[in-house]
């Protein structure tokens, strides 16, 4: 028999998609979703880019309307956050945050029996400076506003710190913008741990070639601060920066901590089995979970891509659907993603890390418009490009196929 309701924790990308799914898989039963913010679900790769620049007005990233939501005859209940659950009694706590919630018509507690957990992920911060004025991450449409309007209306410098994708973007935006832009790294170079060092430089290159003070090897030792507001940023070498906008991209944390005890298996994310399920009648997807991957050696992986809560989000809804464990399938794709940075689209598709193999074998990494392929243990694991997204897609095909390293490098499209 299929779950008599379904609850979805997570008002995200991953959370709506899989609502959708159960209802174009004909399940009639009441569908709930549970977001902790006041927005309705929407799309977040375009606030650190169409929508800080305000390209975009701050309602374009929605993903669905009211309307949508009840033709569907889906519950979505805004301002309310998820605070515990209690997997042996099937009970979850929640509360309703602040007083712009749109009426949630239960609070306290409730019994579920089907779940999917969607709850995302949230920014990291540096020690001390949340809350302080001028000091801003990029993850929810509020962030992205905040920060979009002191861009609009202050011309000094801004400081981001961490140079992974959102940094960069950020860096990138701010500085198109026409900004003067300091982008500060720990690292010896951008994307250190994910990436071969060669293509590392080329994302610090770019930066620097759109006037961009990139300085790499180098911490943030403390803010300087004038009545909560922020004043500058003093570098571990001992560098000043004046500025009154710092913008903090030092990666992310699973939202987890609500589910301590409650008698799933935590560990960086919500961990699963290979068909998203995380315990009987309870699925996860998106950035919060964590499965293992056979096309990756077993390895437990966790993804914070687009694509990939796209993708999982349905997968982990009708999995809740599949009472037979022999019937359930294996959730197991080649995670890929993009970023836009100035007028470069950059594509990494696959597992990729600091130590691969790697071969250029379309285009040229001197004009910026180059395809690489990345390999280890005579394996293709990954492939990156840079303006050549066709290219990119295709050899993602061959990772997907489980082609080895030279076969791959020999192939041309």
């Amino acid at each position: 028999m299929p779950p008599s309701s379904v609850t979805i924790v997570g008002a995200s990308l991953a959370g709506l998609r899989g609502a959708e799914a159960l209802r174009r898989a004909e399940y009639a039963g009441p569908i709930t979703i549970i977001g902790d913010e006041a927005h309705l679900p929407y799309d977040r790769p375009p606030l650190s880019k169409k929508v800080l620049s305000g390209v975009w007005d701050l309602d374009k990233p929605g993903l669905v309307t009211a309307e949508r939501l009840a033709e569907l005859d889906i519950t979505i209940e805004t301002g309310v956050q998820a605070t515990g659950f209690d997997l042996t009694e099937r009970v979850l706590t929640t509360r309703v945050l602040g007083p712009s919630q749109s009426s949630p018509t239960t609070q306290g507690s409730r019994t579920v029996d089907a779940l999917l957990i969607a709850t995302g992920a949230s920014p990291r911060w540096l020690p001390g400076t949340q809350g302080v004025v001028g000091v801003h991450v990029v993850r929810s449409l509020d962030d992205a506003a905040g920060l979009r309007s002191q861009l609009a209306h202050e011309s000094g410098r801004v400081v981001v710190v961490g140079a992974g994708f959102i940094g960069a973007e950020v860096a990138a935006t701010a500085r198109t913008m026409g900004h003067e832009v300091t982008l500060v790294e720990t690292a010896e170079r951008p994307l250190q741990r994910v990436l071969n060092p060669e293509l590392g430089d080329v994302i610090a290159a770019i930066h620097t070639e759109n006037g961009v003070d990139v300085r790499c090897g180098v911490g943030v030792d403390h803010l300087a601060t004038n009545d909560h507001r922020v004043t500058g940023v003093v570098l571990s070498d001992g560098t000043a920066l004046d500025t009154t906008c710092v913008v903090v991209g030092i990666g992310v944390v699973p939202n987890t901590a609500w589910l301590e005890g409650s008698g799933l298996t935590i560990d960086n994310g919500v961990v699963c089995d290979s068909t998203t399920l995380a315990a009987s009648g309870v699925t996860a997807a998106g950035d919060v979970a964590r499965w293992p991957s056979a096309r990756f050696g077993g390895e437990l992986i966790r993804v914070e891509q687009w694509d990939n809560a796209v993708a999982m989000g349905p997968h982990a809804a009708l999995r809740l659907l599949v009472d037979d464990p022999s019937d359930a399938e294996i959730y197991d794709p080649v995670p890929w993603f993009w970023s836009d940075q100035y007028d470069r689209k950059i594509q990494l598709a696959g597992r990729a890390g600091p130590n691969d193999d790697m071969q250029v074998v379309e285009g040229s990494i001197d004009e910026r418009r180059f395809v690489a392929l990345l390999g280890r243990n005579g394996e293709l694991t990954g492939v990156f490009g840079m303006n050549r997204p066709r290219h990119v897609m295709q050899y993602k095909a061959l990772i997907d196929q489980g082609a080895t390293f030279a076969d791959a490098t020999a192939t041309t499209f």
